[in-house]
């Protein structure tokens, strides 16, 4: 006969005074939870008790009812109860919904208070995300959400953007098949198409895409609101003109991204034109606009020499009234040991205004704006950058006849404070204006995997060292003179016979096409043009025999000087991808002679890539390398206990950390350093670094996140080699 099944008897519920009830000593939550019981007593006060106490008879000695209830389970209700009747907004004895467990049960209190915390699944935050959906599509404003669930509208915000993300990608995460960093990743543009193709090219890799790539893929076709093309026109007129932007919730994002590209071009293309159109009207022969320009671009071209600065007579007394000054307080104060606060501050003022002065437009003879004209650019800050008096080749030919006879009368009225482009009756010619399109933008080169460098992070370095060897043969005459001499030598004993001429030698001027973006501030590159200045300015611009009559004017020292400084124009130590067919481009081999002779010039003019301002950055090398390869930097630099730290960190974190680990040590990647050079993990002569092992000072200066112990049960070489083995199967 079948044994019949027990029926359960469930807990009878009932309404009890709150009087009656007392908080039991067998509640097993001890610690505070994440919601306040200020809160809870609010939330309750709102809508009422959504779950009911768990009480039990109290008892006296004899066993007997007292008439009063302990509450093991329920305690943080139970306290937010007795804060609304505190308040006086709950009566005291209100009827509270309990659930009675009977006195003789064999369950203990602390039982029943552990199942209650323990038993309930926690709500996944997809729910709550699409709750708060639901919530906001029925009429509850974000800050009326924040209000109930007491966190702040930001909260409520980033949740709704996290829900507005593709169906699909919820699912996705709904399987914990993707992060909530990941996920939150993906709400930086709001195209769900295209935030399904991104996950469907890193889905299936065999390591987790980080949500800082997935971010980058997302925003490639968008431009930073930091970019200064986006800086020159101003966020108010793009947003005015229709352009959106998308903002990242989730991290700092510096204001965002631009999202119309086109809208942004033609934005800029206009302003710019705008601007070359005023400073054409100063009358210019021409003026080319971009919004940069390749350096180097005005090495080829002359300069004309302005005749003073547009300032009236009474600015012009203003000045020297304030140089006065200057002079004044300073032989007033020569003796002392500092500046009293009041007179700081007016020689601060002073300083101020002189230097404003000294950036006041200059102005130029008529008949040199007649054959000159002027680049009209963008600066890295956004503000509008004018070079002004360049002539071209096809212009050099002085400007004769009456022009030169009014010379001296447009001089002198620019002497009274009139602007010499301006007067009237004039009959030169309208200027040529050319706008040029966008500059292209630096291509993205990053990968996960280890393999050789790219080519153009290898162009890009190389230039570096082109402009750093250029600026060492120019300051070293002897060199320069020697790498001439072994060129004339060359052709004259070398080569085959060749046409009769005076001279053949010459110098083609190398412009590297694979820049870098800090390329114009790298310090060779600034000495290079300071030198270069320098010297337009002490050389005439009259024809061929004035310029043969001042060289031959020159001390030997000056003579070399020069010479040095022209043949510097002349060196290549570029890489360029190899061509391995015949007719164009060069072949390893002519690559290989190349960058061994550089070699030689960088040994005999001592170049030292550290001394000349290169250093390992995010931007230059190390966020555009494998792991694998900045892990093998810090172990040349530093050593492989702390190299090893580095193994498993995220490559944001570990670029931050190598970075910083790599500063004052004079590392340097393979195309930057010489041949037949030992590397050595020492600073660079000059280079200030602590004196401590390089251990000890990395080790003491660890971030949080790299503060553990290295395990000792795995040799730090091994650990590093294996970490490499992975990402070489990874890219296989």
């Amino acid at each position: 006969m079948a044994k019949a099944v027990q029926k359960i008897t469930l807990s009878r519920s009932c309404d009890i005074p709150f009087d009656r009830l007392v908080l039991s000593q067998a509640n097993v939550r001890k610690i505070k939870a994440d919601i306040s019981i200020e809160e809870l007593a609010e939330d309750i006060a709102r809508r009422g008790l959504l779950q009911n106490l768990n009480v039990r008879a109290l008892l006296d000695g004899d066993g007997n009812e007292t008439g009063m209830f302990d509450v093991p389970a329920g305690g943080r209700r139970y306290q937010a109860l007795a804060l609304l009747v505190k308040q006086k907004r709950l009566a005291k004895n209100a009827s509270v919904p309990c659930i009675m467990r009977e006195g003789g049960s064999d369950i203990l209190a602390e039982d029943d208070s552990l199942a209650e915390n323990t038993q309930r699944a926690a709500l996944h935050p997809l729910d709550q995300f699409r709750a708060f959906r639901t919530l906001r599509e029925k009429g509850q404003t974000e800050e009326q959400i924040a209000a109930t669930f007491f966190v702040p509208a930001s909260v409520v915000k980033q949740r709704l953007r996290l829900v507005s993300v593709a169906e699909e990608l919820l699912d996705v995460y709904a399987a914990d098949q993707m992060s909530l960093e990941q996920l939150m990743a993906f709400t930086v543009t709001s195209d769900n198409e295209r935030q399904i193709e991104v996950w469907n090219n890193v889905k299936d890799r065999d390591w987790p895409s980080s949500p800082q790539q997935i971010r980058r893929k997302l925003t490639e076709t968008a431009v930073r609101c930091l970019d200064k093309r986006v800086r020159f026109i101003g966020l108010e007129a793009y947003e005015q003109a229709g352009g959106t932007r998308t903002r990242d919730l989730f991290e700092e994002d510096s204001g965002g991204w631009v999202d119309d590209i086109g809208l942004l071009d033609r934005l800029v293309t206009e302003k710019l034109k705008a601007e070359a159109a005023a400073i054409a009207a100063e009358g210019w022969k021409w003026v080319d606009a971009d919004t940069s320009f390749e350096y180097g671009h005005t090495f080829s071209l002359s300069r004309v020499t302005p005749v003073g600065q547009l300032l009236t007579e009474k600015e012009r007394a203003e000045r020297e009234s304030l140089r006065s000054e200057y002079e004044d307080l300073e032989s007033e104060y020569a003796e002392a040991d500092e500046y009293p606060d009041e007179i700081d501050a007016r020689i601060g003022e002073i300083e101020a205004a002189l230097d404003a002065y000294g950036k006041r437009p200059e102005i130029y003879k008529p008949t040199d704006q007649a054959r000159a004209g002027a680049f009209v650019s963008i600066g890295e800050d956004g503000k509008l950058v004018v070079k002004r008096g360049f002539v071209r080749p096809e212009d050099e030919a002085s400007v004769v006849g009456e022009a030169d006879a009014r010379d001296e009368a447009d001089s002198q009225e620019a002497g009274d404070g009139h602007h010499a482009g301006t007067s009237e009756g004039s009959d030169r010619g309208t200027a040529v204006v050319t706008v040029v399109g966008e500059a292209a933008q630096p291509e993205e080169d990053e990968s996960e995997t280890i393999k050789p460098l790219p080519d153009r992070l290898i162009s890009e370095l190389t230039a570096y060292r082109t402009l750093a060897l250029q600026d060492a043969i120019a300051r070293n005459p002897h060199v320069a003179l020697t790498a001439l001499l072994h060129k004339l030598v060359t052709d004259a004993f070398r080569s085959g016979m060749t046409p009769g001429r005076c001279l053949e030698a010459s110098v083609r001027a190398v412009h590297p096409v694979a820049q870098p973006d800090d390329l114009a501030e790298f310090p060779p590159a600034l000495e290079i043009i300071a030198r270069h200045n320098a010297w337009a300015e002490d050389i005439p611009q009259d024809d061929d025999s004035t310029l043969w009559t001042w060289l031959t004017g020159l001390d030997d020292a000056s003579r070399l000087a020069l010479l040095a400084h022209c043949v510097s124009f002349g060196i290549n130590a570029l890489h360029e991808k190899p061509n391995p067919y015949s007719g164009y481009g060069l072949s390893q081999h002519a690559l290989d002679c190349r960058k061994a002779e550089a070699d030689r010039l960088a040994l005999a003019t001592g170049l030292d890539m550290v001394e000349a301002g290169w250093k390992p950055t995010a931007a230059n090398y190390l966020g555009r390398v494998t792991k694998a390869r900045i892990v093998e930097a810090v172990r040349e630099s530093v050593g492989e206990d702390m190299a090893l730290r580095l193994v498993h960190e995220k490559k944001e974190k570990m670029i931050q950390e190598a970075e910083r680990l790599l500063a004052g040590r004079g590392w340097l990647p393979e195309p930057l350093r010489i041949a037949g050079i030992e590397e050595t993990t020492d600073a660079a002569p000059g280079v200030e670094h602590d004196a401590r092992p390089a251990e000890e000072v990395a080790v003491a200066d660890l971030p949080a996140f790299l503060a553990d112990d290295v395990p000792e049960d795995v040799p730090a070489s091994d650990q590093i080699v294996a970490q490499e083995a992975e990402d070489l199967v990874a890219a296989e």
